[in-house]
């Protein structure tokens, strides 16, 4: 790896940085590295030279000068910040409609394929009995926690989001026990108190449920995981496998609660809706 200093900068920082200093080919070069930024992993410095018009000499060169040691370095980085969800890529939305479509099924595929065996069912279950439910999420887990919570409290009571907005998520916790479950949305990029919060639960004998991408590895064995992949073809991650999870655990656990429970309840919720003349 290169001894720069900034070496934690990606490409694109260092090409902004240093952008005014770089010759005519070399800006020819570097222009075609941020308009394929998603793809800089599999590029070679050749292929970067013959797409771009210039020499492998001149790319070599502005590898060296941006402070990466060759093209490797360069690709192992791209690699590495995508893993980690950062959105590297153009400045504009894919255009390619068929291979987003094609990673959106690929995504499904995955997230199904891991909820067999039971696996699905069982965080139901333990959701429909539990006495009250707490669904947490972090960064762009939160929108996912949030649609979760609204279909959860279609199907049974005492279902409430953390953390409000504006606040720490430490003191929605306390009280919790074995008779409550904690359903946590945490995808890539999460943030770092993430693994202590899972364990400070699970310590206190808190059921536990994770909706992650598969980049978290590890939990403690009492945690349930539900994998949900988050791949896309533009610089940002996609969630509708997420969203399509948060559907497919919500119905689980209407179907585990006693039907003339859910039934009575969504029934008084849509009095309500009427009453207060919520909905068209």
């Amino acid at each position: 790896m290169s001894d720069d200093p900034d070496a934690s900068r990606g490409i694109h920082e260092r090409i902004d940085a240093d952008y005014s200093g770089l010759t005519p080919r070399e800006r020819a070069a570097a222009d075609f590295i941020l308009e394929h930024l998603d793809d800089l992993a599999v590029y070679s410095a050749t292929e970067i030279a013959e797409s771009s018009g210039v020499s492998k000499a001149t790319v070599s060169r502005l590898f060296r000068r941006l402070g990466f040691a060759d093209a490797s370095e360069v690709r192992e980085q791209a690699r590495a910040s995508r893993s980690r969800g950062v959105p590297v890529g153009p400045h504009r939305g894919s255009g390619d409609l068929a291979r987003h479509a094609a990673q959106e099924r690929a995504n499904l595929d995955r997230l199904l394929d891991g909820l067999g065996g039971g696996r699905l069912e069982a965080a139901a279950a333990a959701i429909a009995s539990a006495r009250e439910v707490v669904v947490v999420g972090f960064r762009n887990g939160y929108p996912v926690a949030l649609h979760l919570r609204q279909q959860l409290a279609q199907a049974r009571p005492r279902v409430r989001i953390a953390p409000q907005p504006g606040q720490s998520v430490g003191e929605e916790l306390v009280g919790l026990d074995a008779r409550d479950v904690v359903v946590v949305a945490g995808f890539r990029r999460r943030p770092a108190g993430f693994p202590g919060m899972v364990g400070a639960l699970v310590e206190r004998g808190v059921p536990v449920i994770v909706l992650a991408d598969p980049s978290l590895r590890s939990v403690p064995p009492a945690v349930t995981l539900l994998v949900c992949p988050v791949d896309g073809v533009t610089p940002f991650d996609s969630y509708a496998a997420a969203m399509s999870l948060a559907s497919l655990l919500a119905g689980a656990v209407l179907a585990a609660t006693p039907g003339a429970s859910s039934r009575s309840r969504i029934a008084q919720i849509t009095t309500v809706y009427a009453a207060l003349q919520e909905l068209e």
